[in-house]
């Protein structure tokens, strides 16, 4: 499967627990049950990932987490506030540079339909499409 079906899958998986829950919850709640989900769907998922830093080749752990990484290509930042903003963009597409992936997903389910709240971020652009 090509990064496009796991985003498919992942956004399919997450609209079933955004219609479940609904929105107005924490973000945690939202991540644990996606993680128990994309788990159940025979996926591989690490939740809260470490992501070092290399500097002056030097490997600092400085706190960075990805929130669900998806089969060890699709990032997922979840949120759970009342809009997207430009540090929920900086934040996903440092994770995507820090780790060298093609594809992340920022998810807001605080909104009433999560296609509302969807962001696609390939090769730390936006995908508009």
């Amino acid at each position: 499967m090509n990064e496009n079906e796991l985003s498919k899958l992942v956004i399919g998986i997450s609209m079933k627990v955004h219609n479940a829950l609904g929105p107005g919850l924490l973000e945690n709640v939202y991540k644990e049950c996606l993680f128990y989900k994309l788990q159940k769907e025979g996926l591989f998922v690490e939740k809260e990932k470490g992501l070092p830093v290399v500097f002056e080749e030097v490997k600092l752990d400085i706190g960075y987490r990805i929130d669900l990484l998806v089969e060890n290509r699709l990032v997922l930042e979840l949120k759970s506030v009342e809009s997207l903003n430009d540090v929920h963009m900086s934040q996903i597409l440092t994770y995507l540079k820090l780790g060298n992936y093609k594809l992340g997903l920022l998810m807001n389910f605080n909104v009433m339909r999560l296609k509302y709240g969807i962001k696609r971020v390939i090769n730390g652009q936006l995908d508009e499409s």
